[in-house]
């Protein structure tokens, strides 16, 4: 199989999916772009999600040569070893274009993680419904929206809901446990480079100025598996605020906040999983954001408020985007007990609209089936 990922979220879904289908089909082999994550599950990478993760438009000139260089290597073993399924996760401008050379080649295209079409640029629905011949979608409301357009669509559930620790888990060591600090917030600058250069230092102003109330607050920021450690302490040293950095672990972390700052993304969905109240945060170039505008057809940006129906948590967006802004927010959500009642109600809410775990094994076999002649296993 040939599977795509181009970020540090996919990565991880991408690896809970190529699991259980090497447990059911052990002799499947894996090959294609992804992460850390995928690569310990057994994928060959051919190109790293960490190199490919860029958000916006004009962010993504600086790096034209390496996606023109992933392209052409897929498209090579696409057309030369006919893979007996390309999987693709998100990541729709690069995805979709594959697509189209896998329909041409024959070689059937499952869509896992929908690209968020329903959100902007709607028009490349009629794209998916020529190139794909299965969607497994993540969140409630997509199923019916690809119905309506005549696509293939399963609702699988979220694959987050299989990532979460278990209740009763020991927290990793490596998460210190702060006794002396009333107050934990968690730091989620995003998993690009990009969202971290233009989030990190705005989400640090904030913490010293939500000091001022709470002085003994302590940080743990979760690293994504595509952003290397330096890169971020590297900002934290400019930073008058003790942050501890944890890799991997962002639910164990998420599970010792009281509140978190968050860049608009999957990790708004991590947060609300943990029923963690947030503050999301969301900035790109000026260009981007003005075209982002005219494109984008949601009320939110915020996972959590889109699949809630109403603004469950604050959004802080562009120019509003400012550490006294962002400061304010949390010190609601950190003091005010009816806000954060209110908030936390909702969250559990959403979490409950995530499904129930189980969406990697159910895609797993929506996968199989895909591919000619595969008995898969009943009770699946």
């Amino acid at each position: 199989m040939l599977i795509v990922a181009g970020e540090a979220s996919a990565d991880l879904h991408g690896a809970n999916l190529v699991r259980p289908i090497k447990r059911l089909h052990p002799h499947t082999r894996f090959c294609g772009i992804g992460g850390d994550q995928m690569a310990a599950a057994g994928v060959k990478i051919t190109t790293h999600a960490g190199d490919m993760a860029v958000v916006g438009v004009t962010e993504v000139f600086p790096r034209l040569r390496t996606f023109l260089g992933a392209a052409k290597r897929l498209k090579r073993m696409i057309k030369h070893h006919a893979p007996d399924l390309l999987i693709l996760n998100d990541y729709p401008e690069f995805n979709i274009h594959i697509a189209g050379v896998a329909r041409r080649c024959g070689v059937p295209v499952l869509y896992y993680i929908s690209p968020q079409v329903w959100a902007w640029r709607r028009g490349r629905v009629k794209k998916i419904a020529r190139r794909i011949d299965r969607m497994a979608v993540i969140l409630p409301f997509e199923k019916r929206f690809y119905e309506e357009k005549g696509v293939e669509v399963d609702y699988v559930g979220h694959p987050l809901m299989d990532a979460l620790p278990a209740q009763d888990r020991d927290d990793p060591s490596e998460i210190p446990r702060f006794e002396e600090a009333p107050f934990v917030i968690g730091l989620l600058p995003g998993s690009r480079r990009e969202e971290i250069r233009r989030m990190l230092p705005v989400m640090l102003e904030s913490v010293e100025i939500i000091r001022s109330a709470y002085p003994d607050v302590a940080c743990l920021l979760p690293l994504a598996d595509t952003i290397d450690r330096g890169f971020v302490e590297d900002f934290i040293s400019h930073s008058r605020i003790k942050v501890h950095v944890i890799a991997h672990h962002v639910h164990d972390v998420l599970k010792r906040c009281r509140v978190a700052l968050v860049t608009s993304g999957t990790a708004t969905l991590d947060a609300a999983a943990m029923e963690v109240p947030m503050v999301i945060g969301y900035r790109v170039s000026p260009f981007s954001y003005h075209m982002g505008r005219l494109l984008i057809k949601v009320p939110y940006i915020g996972l959590v408020n889109l699949i809630a129906g109403e603004r469950v948590v604050p959004e802080v967006i562009q120019d509003e985007l400012t550490p006294n802004r962002l400061a304010q927010e949390a010190l609601r959500l950190l003091a005010d007990g009816q806000i954060r009642t209110r908030t936390l109600e909702k969250l559990k809410a959403v979490k409950r609209a995530l499904g129930d775990a189980g969406a990697s094994e159910r895609t797993a076999r929506i996968a199989l089936g895909m591919m000619s002649h595969q008995t898969i296993p009943k009770g699946l």
